[in-house]
């Protein structure tokens, strides 16, 4: 296992060279497959990084290099003072591997047996692309360890096991035959796409939104758009695009979805038409949603995209070259760390008591979150002449400035309280 150190780069912002690179960078090789994965921690807040691991063939160290630091991103652009939660530092895991692969479960617990020293004091992880989280909740207990966010246990204010309770409470939870821990980001990301939509002066309903991915967060997505009032037009999956001018019936198409988030071919509605995977890029839609994979919008299609607004469900799914020319056709990107920051949020949360483990309370909180953020992310954006992911990362950044304003060992609540749902 290989431990690698980023060199200093030169940054925009100051001109000069400064160390602006993660904290630390590991590559590991399976000894029995020879796949690869990695894990880097772009930084470390309160001695912890968060951030989930992926599966996917192709995945490589750079890719995880950047979904780290959208991490901390995503982290500290949710910083409330009043919140018991007080956000950590970013990071990401992945590894190169189909995660369909007869292999891909034994893979994965040795991949986290190899990292178990920063699974237990310094990453706190989850689900991620092609990993779901009940296999990782397996892993861990056959690895010897609690959770897999075992790291921030000792930080609970009311101790590890009232958090573990409220978390095992949430994850019970369903809302119309789903968990409510496969719903909160994509609930997150629909009350992102309508408040931004408002605060830009579109009218809400019946706008046409084409979704790429359907899993956990797209599948979500499509259903809180949908019942937003949203026309959703187009799905895809990995196997190709469904669209229909009148709208998709999301709810039967969620009750059929397969458990690595497919289309289920045999239950569409009569006006549904089948089209290639990579078709959802031409879409005649206003919004599109990238709820797949990372880069899914580059150099190479982006002059296809026929939406007025993106906003990335998927992590990094815009990349820098295709955003600034889709600013140059007045395209709104939607910043991921901003619009899909509720399952994050969510899981962090509920630990540290800020909300019951309940639905009512897990989308009161969203709601606010989201109309909150978004908000100052439209308005900052808009007076400063800037694209959104600018106005979010200064929010974040302040954010982040702010919490290294404590005084060292400040406790943002008072040891031993009750908080609400705890018992």
């Amino acid at each position: 296992m290989e431990q690698r150190r980023a060199r200093p780069r030169r940054t925009a912002r100051s001109g000069t060279d400064e160390v602006n690179a993660p904290h630390l960078r590991i590559t590991w090789t399976d000894e029995v497959t020879g796949v690869v994965g990695h894990l880097v921690v772009d930084r470390l807040r309160r001695g912890v990084a968060s951030g989930g691991v992926r599966m996917r063939s192709g995945c490589t160290l750079q890719e995880v290099t950047d979904l780290a630091r959208v991490m901390s991103l995503k982290e500290m652009v949710v910083f409330r003072p009043g919140d018991r939660y007080h956000p950590f530092g970013g990071a990401k895991g992945g590894i190169d591997l189909d995660p369909r692969h007869p292999e891909a479960r034994n893979v994965l617990k040795r991949y986290f047996a190899a990292m178990r020293p920063l699974l237990e004091h310094h990453w706190a992880t989850g689900e991620d692309l092609g990993v779901r989280q009940a296999t990782i909740d397996g892993l861990m207990a056959e690895i010897g360890l609690r959770s897999s966010v075992e790291a921030a246990l000792a930080q609970v204010p009311d101790g590890a096991d009232a958090g573990l309770r409220r978390l095992a409470g949430a994850f019970a939870v369903t809302v119309d035959e789903i968990g409510l821990g496969d719903l909160t980001g994509g609930y997150g990301v629909a009350r992102a796409v309508t408040t931004a939509l408002r605060h830009l002066g579109e009218r809400v309903a019946d706008t046409r939104v084409v979704i790429q991915g359907f899993g956990s967060m797209g599948g979500a997505t499509a259903r809180y758009l949908a019942r937003h009032g949203l026309r959703v037009v187009g799905i895809t999956d990995a196997d190709g695009l469904v669209v229909n001018p009148d709208g998709l019936d999301v709810e039967t198409m969620l009750r059929a979805r397969t458990v690595h988030g497919g289309i289920n071919r045999d239950r569409l509605s009569p006006g549904d038409r089948e089209l290639p995977g990579d078709a959802w890029v031409d879409v005649d839609a206003d919004v599109l949603v990238t709820a797949a994979v990372s880069w899914a919008v580059h150099e190479r299609n982006h002059e296809r995209v026929r939406a007025r607004y993106v906003a990335e469900a998927a992590n990094a799914s815009v990349t820098p070259g295709a955003e600034a020319a889709l600013a140059g056709r007045n395209v709104v990107v939607l910043p991921d760390f901003a619009v899909n920051s509720a399952a994050n949020a969510w899981w962090w949360w509920t630990l540290f008591g800020d909300i019951a483990p309940t639905a009512e309370s897990a989308f009161a909180k969203i709601d606010e979150s989201m109309d909150d953020l978004v908000g100052r992310m439209m308005r900052a954006a808009a007076a400063g002449g800037v694209a959104p992911r600018q106005a979010a990362t200064a929010i974040a950044e302040a954010n982040g400035e702010a919490m290294s304003a404590e005084p060292p060992g400040t406790e943002p609540w008072p040891h031993g309280a009750r908080l609400p749902g705890s018992g």
